[in-house]
């Protein structure tokens, strides 16, 4: 039972660890500024994340989320000046294309998610660089527009509106997978793809449509960080996938697919950019220091899943519909 404990709520238990040490050791870390400031730069991060669950719940890997999430940045800006329902739908749509393209490659033409997923990644970036005309920082979001308080706006003053969003995302992404036959389907295609077929599982379907929602999700953060910023900023989509499937990996889901779950992604999230925010509020340890943890978290957390898989260990089992293998799981 322990096992299974660490395997699903690790994250939030590192996480809690954490918080209670930093609180202790740093002055102003638990204050309500500080920890509105950790949770909003969390959130953007936290939407291309839920997307990538899923994907990584199927087996699969999108490694085009960042530059998508750069170019959604770039593409908002730009449309924005024609009102807010074009500086929402114009990149949407876009990096929903862009992740119904890498699904239907891979599902339809049966190329590796890894090759696909590059090579939108690469396209992504020269259209970026398109729009932008190569620029760094390019076409600033206006100050009426209407999306301006949906990004800054506060609920009662004291909890941001993209914390809210994120609740409400990670909330229906919790219900999608874990209690709908669709979400079973996610897992069954990741248990064991063979076996999910001969069930009936549409598995060309159900891998298509991961890798769009990967990129709506990417589009919408990307949008929204635009509105945030004020700007499309070219070079803040740089290592975005690498964080995005770090979190979902820490968070507990299975790199090889058929077990995960959306709370623990939001953990693994958490757990980055707190300890990001302690190593910034510790001056003499340099911001390059985000990534060595980052990294050893991630390295500690494959190395306990890989333990926790071995011949004898407990393996969780799906308890709603269609059930894969013996390590397919949902919450």
């Amino acid at each position: 039972m322990w096992r299974d404990l660490f395997q699903r709520h690790g994250a939030l238990i590192v996480l809690a660890a954490v918080v209670v040490a930093a609180g202790a050791g740093l002055d102003g870390f638990l204050t309500a500024g500080n920890l509105d400031n950790v949770a909003v730069g969390a959130s953007f991060l936290a939407v291309i994340a839920l997307g990538m669950t899923f994907v990584i719940v199927t087996g699969g890997i999108d490694l085009s989320v960042g530059t998508v999430f750069a170019l959604a940045g770039v593409l908002a800006a730009w449309a924005s000046q024609y009102g807010s329902a074009a500086a929402l739908l114009v990149p949407l749509v876009v990096c929903g294309a862009i992740g119904a393209l890498n699904g239907a490659l891979i599902a339809r033409a049966g190329l590796a998610p890894f090759i696909v997923t590059l090579a939108s990644m690469l396209g992504s970036l020269g259209l970026m660089l398109a729009v932008s005309r190569e620029g760094t920082v390019t076409h600033l979001v206006p100050d009426g527009l209407a999306l301006t308080p949906l990004v800054h706006g506060r609920l009662l003053g004291l909890v941001g509106h993209p914390v809210l969003l994120v609740v409400v995302l990670f909330a229906a992404g919790g219900v999608v997978l874990g209690r709908t036959r669709w979400g079973q389907y996610v897992y069954a295609v990741g248990g064991n793809e063979q076996s999910a077929a001969l069930m009936g599982v549409p598995v060309g379907g159900v891998k298509a449509a991961v890798y769009t929602l990967s990129g709506l999700c990417a589009g919408l953060a990307g949008t929204l960080n635009a509105v945030w910023l004020g700007s499309g900023v070219t070079i803040f989509g740089i290592g975005t996938e690498l964080e995005a499937i770090a979190a979902v990996v820490i968070g507990g889901t299975l790199l090889t697919g058929g077990y995960g779950f959306v709370a623990g992604t939001l953990a693994g999230v958490l757990l980055l950019k707190v300890v990001q925010n302690v190593i910034n509020a510790v001056g003499g340890l340099s911001s390059a220091y985000q990534e060595v943890v980052s990294g050893l978290f991630l390295v500690v957390v494959v190395l306990a899943q890989k333990w926790l898989s071995r011949p004898g260990a407990a393996a969780p089992t799906a308890p709603h519909g269609p059930s894969g293998p013996a390590r397919t799981g949902a919450p």
